[in-house]
């Protein structure tokens, strides 16, 4: 049977793959292997990020950013307030449009993708959960599989397998009847992120998915967040403010400011008192978390 619908591959001249052969196609028939794109030679820059520039209604937010994420690569983006790093996800999942510049998803130019087409590519976890009505949360995450519907937007049994699988690797089954208004802030931010993952694309943005949460619910999520991209080959970016633990679990860091990339590599290169000082104009100390070896931020003493 052939792939169907806006979620098909692409042709082969752009993926550099002929079609799956029977047994590729068998072996697909596991809900974790349907996680993502088909089981077909991919692009190995998942995203790329060209001379971008965008402005709201002032100064360029934005201004010649550059930026290639590798397949697989959990990417940090940090950076003060106003640096960007929220409107450069919007820019990536297509709900902004850039001034210039170019954005392309696994080879193919962002502006030549139809809609859904964008969705079954890349998945979006918001900073917090904005829902009019009062859906269950079995719905909620059901909603991810929009983009693979057909015309009447019926949920088929399979939809709905990879729906309730979804929550199973979030640790949200239990949930499913609730609704999101009796959640906690760290249960909601396991449903948003097992909606995405019911969306089946293979690069996922999170913008501050632990703004609201306490310290045991940030790093429970981001230790989520570790694992399932290891697990299912996702290709993860992720905005935080929270420095140190974007340190800890991000194997890769982007320092943003004044529209650039300020740094880019891993924790020790970025996290750097120089940066800092330069990027956010703190006054800090560097030093080595003793168990994970990333870089631990602390105030400079006074007078120091």
């Amino acid at each position: 049977m052939p792939w169907p619908g806006p979620c098909s591959p692409p042709p082969r001249s752009r993926w550099g793959s002929s079609p799956p052969s029977s047994a590729d196609r068998s072996s697909s028939g596991s809900i974790a292997a349907r996680v993502g794109v088909p089981t077909l030679t991919e692009p190995e820059v998942a995203l790329e990020v060209e001379a971008l520039r965008f402005a709201y209604d002032g100064p360029f937010v934005l201004d010649g950013l550059d930026l290639h994420v590798e397949r697989g690569e959990l990417v940090g983006i940090i950076g003060p307030n106003g640096c960007g790093k929220t409107t450069l996800l919007r820019l990536i999942s297509g709900t902004l449009a850039p001034a210039a510049g170019a954005i392309r998803l696994f080879g193919q130019l962002l502006d030549d993708l139809p809609r859904r087409r964008r969705a079954c590519m890349v998945s979006v976890v918001p900073q917090e959960a904005r829902v009019v009505f009062d859906f269950t949360v079995r719905e909620i995450v059901l909603m991810g599989r929009a983009p693979h519907l057909g015309l009447l937007g019926i949920e088929s049994k399979d939809d709905r397998h990879i729906a309730e699988e979804a929550l199973r690797a979030t640790d949200a089954a239990h949930l499913g009847d609730a609704r999101l208004a009796e959640l906690s802030g760290g249960e909601k931010q396991r449903v948003l992120l097992a909606r995405a993952l019911a969306q089946q694309a293979p690069l996922m943005l999170l913008d501050e998915p632990t703004a609201y949460l306490d310290i045991r619910h940030r790093l429970d999520f981001y230790r989520l967040v570790e694992r399932l991209r290891a697990e299912r080959s996702l290709t993860v970016v992720v905005v935080s403010h929270d420095i140190q633990l974007a340190a800890r679990f991000c194997p890769r860091l982007v320092m943003l400011h004044q529209g650039h990339v300020a740094a880019d590599g891993p924790p020790k290169q970025v996290i750097t008192q120089e940066n800092l000082r330069r990027v956010y104009e703190a006054d800090v100390r560097i030093l080595e978390d003793p168990v994970s070896g990333a870089p631990l931020v602390v105030p400079a003493p006074e007078g120091d």
